[in-house]
């Protein structure tokens, strides 16, 4: 089998899939942690961390995979819940040479993910992921015995400190002598990891703050809350009267906002508002920020009229954080509430960026909708297609031209983004102009075409 025939497991954010089925079956997820700690360790003792979120199948995946690793003589430590971003700085901070989160983010908890990140806690490069694919074909192709699910029983043990380990660096970003308690807030923990984390954060700092919907049971995860539905946020601040609402996702690497009169902030609003307040202070490098196609334009028009460049990559938090690194950026981010602050994480952090936002609002003596309140964003619609399989779209010729017709009728006015989601069978319509009108009417046309042509 050729490199370009092995079957791609790794999309845009790690490997997502059904929980029980291809490859996240028992016996790909013990061959794929078998794999990583042959790959890991190359004849040398290794250690690697784990954890998960919320969902009922996050133990037995990370069981399986735990098992695996073991058998390519791999140490594991289990952090239990906790989030993404959590994994990740613990990771680097405690020398694993590689960190392992379960699961699938802002999807429903019938699906579930893993995410492996590098000893530095960044997200793995494209050729070690291709690696890991290869082997696990090579591991499959030569199996003998036949695999025997091992048993799942006592395999990990929780360590809790772990957890405490995150909330104390948390904490740490929010200077000493800043008094928050005047701000109250609403933080929606999406049923998911931040339902473990974020009560602890809350302790620790002393937070003035109602916690809503961390109540999880395995399958409520971003079930109608968190940052897919932050209307449920928004809407519990204005009756609590409350200041600030963050509504995160399953496993907290992304966080959406809500303004003291109940306007929906997203990663663009983030970006607006931290760009410039590091800029007054001098500390926002090359006065230049990341974003992806998918950065609304009035952002964009807004930082230039501010100084600040914006330059633009494929959307996801991996793809920013590279052109972070290349550029010497220490901004990024995207609307979906993924913010990257690398002075501080190595990915997304939806906490990190929750405590940024009550920082800059308590050194300013300003509301968030002060601070957002002069931007001006063009009228953008994303509609969600869901397709069967994902060739190419410019070889699905209707699609293609109809595309063709819509950004001619379109001109320089505007914007259209045409593009496969990378964790779900989706395609995503996204289009932004001045005109709402015209906005709806494209973006339902180039919809109607997917659906027609893909679905």
């Amino acid at each position: 089998m050729t490199k370009e025939s092995i079957p791609r497991l790794f999309g845009t954010d790690g490997i997502r899939g059904a929980a029980d089925k291809y490859p996240l079956d028992a016996k790909t997820l013990y061959r794929l942690g078998r794999v990583l700690g042959e790959l890991l360790a190359e004849g040398n003792p290794t250690r690697v961390l784990m954890g998960g979120d919320t969902r009922k199948s996050s133990p037995r995946i990370a069981s399986l995979l735990a098992a695996g690793l073991r058998e390519a003589h791999t140490e594991v430590t289990y952090a239990g819940v906790i989030t993404t971003p959590g994994a990740a700085l613990l990771t680097r901070q405690d020398g694993f040479h590689a960190g392992v989160m379960i699961s699938a983010s802002h999807n429903p908890y019938h699906d579930n993910g893993i995410k492996i990140f590098s000893r530095q806690g960044t997200k793995l490069d494209d050729s070690l992921e291709r690696k890991i694919e290869e082997g696990l074909q090579n591991q499959t192709a030569a199996e003998s015995p036949p695999f025997v699910p091992p048993p799942l029983s006592l395999l990990l043990s929780p360590d809790g400190k772990l957890r405490q380990r995150y909330v104390d660096y948390l904490a740490q970003l929010i200077p000493t002598g800043l008094d928050l308690r005047r701000i109250r807030l609403v933080i929606d923990c999406a049923n998911g990891a931040a339902s473990e984390v974020a009560p602890l954060l809350a302790e620790t700092l002393k937070l003035n703050c109602l916690l809503i919907h961390r109540s999880p049971d395995g399958e409520n995860i971003n079930r109608n809350c968190g940052s897919l539905y932050p209307e449920q946020m928004a809407q519990t601040l204005t009756e609590r009267g409350a200041d600030l609402g963050v509504a995160l996702d399953g496993d907290a690497d992304r966080a959406i906002f809500s303004t003291e009169k109940g306007r929906v902030t997203d990663g663009d609003g983030v970006l607006w508002l931290v760009s410039r307040y590091l800029k007054q202070k001098g500390k926002l490098a090359g006065d230049h920020v990341v974003g992806t196609v998918m950065t609304n334009y009035g952002l964009e028009q807004g930082l230039r009229r501010e100084g600040i460049r914006l330059t633009r990559t494929a959307v996801g938090d991996k793809n920013v954080l590279e052109e972070m690194h290349r550029s010497g950026a220490k901004l990024g981010g995207e609307p979906s509430g993924h913010v990257i602050f690398s002075d501080f994480a190595t990915t997304g952090d939806g906490l990190v960026t929750f405590l940024m936002l009550l920082r800059i609002m308590g050194e300013e003596g300003k509301s968030l909708g002060e601070l957002v309140g002069d931007l001006r964003m063009l009228p953008q619609v994303i509609q969600n297609v869901g397709v069967k399989n994902k060739p190419p779209l410019d070889s699905v010729t209707p699609v293609r031209e109809m595309l063709e017709r819509c950004e001619e009728a379109l001109g320089t006015r505007g914007r259209i983004v045409l593009r496969y989601s990378g964790t779900e069978p989706l395609v995503r319509v996204m289009v932004e102009a001045e005109d709402e009108d015209e906005v709806n009417r494209i973006a339902q046309q180039l919809a109607e075409s997917v659906r027609r042509n893909l679905s």
